[in-house]
């Protein structure tokens, strides 16, 4: 798919999201050849990406919430994990979507339970250790910090 193309079809899937599905139309890239397409920080909350080929893709930043992926073939080190809190992706081993929260996998190692409470509070320090252990079950074992381990919740 070209880009002009794939351009026209996000922005109307970007109407269609922000006008609650009233106008514009849902992305429908179900079989589309996205080898290598610049998705970064692309809002596909609810596309039609069965059967994609988004291998070397940049998804950095995606939001893939609700995103219809059977069969699709993602990048590298890409997961969507379904069943948490909190939607959960992890986009080329690198960056991890929590909530409305990205950030890249080491940001995630190292905050401090300041920041995690700024997020979400309550609900987010309790969540945090579970997404270490989320990050530490696809990309392996990585830093805790210290508060994390100190409380006893790891």
């Amino acid at each position: 798919m070209n880009s002009a193309d794939l351009s026209k079809i996000l922005e109307e899937h970007k109407v269609w999201i922000t006008s609650m599905r009233e106008s514009g139309s849902r992305a429908d890239l179900c079989g589309a050849d996205l080898r290598g397409a610049d998705l970064r920080d692309a809002d596909l909350r609810g596309a039609d990406l069965c059967g994609a080929d988004l291998c070397g893709a940049d998804l950095r930043g995606a939001d893939l919430r609700g995103a219809d992926l059977r069969d699709a073939d993602l990048p590298d080190l890409t997961f969507v994990i379904l069943g948490e809190k909190y939607f959960i992706s992890i986009t080329n081993g690198e960056y991890v979507r929590a909530g409305c929260q990205n950030h890249t996998v080491e940001e995630w190692r190292k905050y401090s339970k300041h920041e995690i409470a700024e997020m979400d509070g309550r609900k987010a320090l309790k969540f945090y250790p579970r997404l270490l252990s989320i990050i530490d079950f696809y990309l392996g074992a990585g830093e805790w910090p210290d508060w994390v381990k100190n409380d006893g919740e790891e």
